[in-house]
């Protein structure tokens, strides 16, 4: 082989390498920030964030007669299992539950903290927060920002159509759905044959500017074709957001939401650095319980807070549809339909996070439900929880 055929192979292994040790950067900035097993609930007091204010008026949940029958009731999660517990065994399992609220007819009926959390202290509600971006995708279509969600993406990110022409066919209704393409895994383990896909994730919770990992995005199929779950689409979604808007994600989520459903108090939103301000739309939100049962609230209600019209109603219909070619997924929640539950004709729909965060809304029993912990509870799901409390409720 001659020198010059050796210059480019030689380039692009130093280009390769190079590009290695910089995305391995991020890995190292996790393993520094959070440790061997990732962010947890609390994580947000050592990131970059960006403040989600709320108004003066608080909105308050009335308190109303506690169910006390959750704490002694039994049931088997599995119809086979010898396993008996009883609800409030199941959601603590392991002490992996640090608050649970559940209100019914507007008002509270069972709420339950453990060990040092309380109804005021902030948690990160992970992948919820891209059922928040879904809220706000609609809101910026009912105010005229995006035009429809049928639009390619690079209708908002033109610098994106220099890139592989599929980006031209990726929709916004592909990002809600997750049907996006894209070459991105959620993936959290360190495995030699996955690095990759660690290395891009970890970039895209440690790195500091999101706009440039997406313009060097590939895609693994067509956009449309098939559904896999993963946090890229998420961040895509947010930027369009904010590139549609013209407004930072966490002033213009204080402005349409914030404020006007009254939270008690301000939450934050994980940004990959100052200089950049991208936020985490895909993950980053920060806040406390009641504040959260608020979003199950006005989704419970149609798009309507007291009155005043949010969001529109067919975005809630359509959010509430189960599509079962989707893995019950779809506008970034889940029904429950997807579960194979007992009674599909009245059964609920709700946003989830790791460690089983869950936001769970039932329009037909008048139900919303958060659940925020420090790790899922092992074969207990809690979302099948919720909705069995629903059909059980006494």
């Amino acid at each position: 082989m001659s020198k010059t055929t050796m210059k480019p192979i030689v380039l692009n292994i130093a280009v390769a390498f190079c590009a290695f040790v910089m995305s391995s950067c991020s890995i190292v900035r996790g393993l520094t920030t959070d440790g061997k097993n990732g962010p947890d609930i609390f994580s947000f007091e050592k990131r970059e964030v960006d403040t989600i204010a709320n108004g003066g008026q608080p909105f308050v949940f009335p308190v109303g007669k506690r169910a006390d029958w959750i704490d002694t009731t039994y049931f088997s999660n599995e119809p086979h299992r010898c396993e008996f517990m009883t609800y409030r065994e199941a959601f603590n399992k392991e002490s992996s539950t640090q608050g649970l609220l559940i209100i019914h007819n507007d008002s509270i009926v069972y709420e339950q903290y453990w060990g040092d959390f309380t109804a005021d202290r902030m948690a990160t509600i992970f992948s919820i927060s891209k059922s928040i971006t879904s809220l706000m995708c609609g809101i910026a279509v009912d105010d005229g920002y995006i035009r429809s969600i049928d639009d390619p993406v690079t209708d908002y990110l033109p610098e994106l159509k220099n890139k592989d022409p599929r980006w031209q066919r990726l929709t916004i209704r592909h990002l809600l759905d997750m049907r996006s393409g894209l070459d991105f895994d959620d993936t959290y383990d360190l495995n030699w044959k996955e690095l990759r896909y660690l290395n891009a994730m970890a970039r895209l919770n440690y790195g500091h500017n999101i706009q440039k990992q997406i313009q060097g995005l590939k895609f693994r199929c067509e956009p449309g074709t098939k559904h896999r779950y993963e946090s890229m689409t998420a961040a895509v979604l947010g930027v369009v957001i904010e590139r549609a808007s013209g407004k930072r994600y966490a002033d213009y989520l204080s402005e349409r939401v914030w404020v006007p459903l009254g939270m008690e108090h301000p939450a934050l939103i994980n940004i990959d650095s100052r200089k950049h301000d991208n936020a985490h739309t895909f993950g980053g939100i920060s806040t406390t319980i009641k504040d959260l049962a608020k979003i199950g609230r006005l989704y419970l209600n149609n798009g309507v807070w007291d009155g005043k019209r949010i969001v529109s109603e067919d975005w809630i219909r359509q959010t509430a549809d189960c599509d079962s070619s989707l893995h019950g997924y779809h506008f970034n929640w889940y029904n429950i339909n997807y579960e194979d539950f007992i009674r599909p004709e009245q059964s609920g729909y709700y946003a989830l996070g790791i460690c089983e965060q869950v936001l769970y809304v039932n329009p037909y029993k008048n139900f919303v439900m958060v659940r925020i912990g420090l790790q899922n509870n092992g074969y207990t799901c809690i979302p099948v929880l919720f909705e069995q409390l629903s059909y059980w409720w006494k």
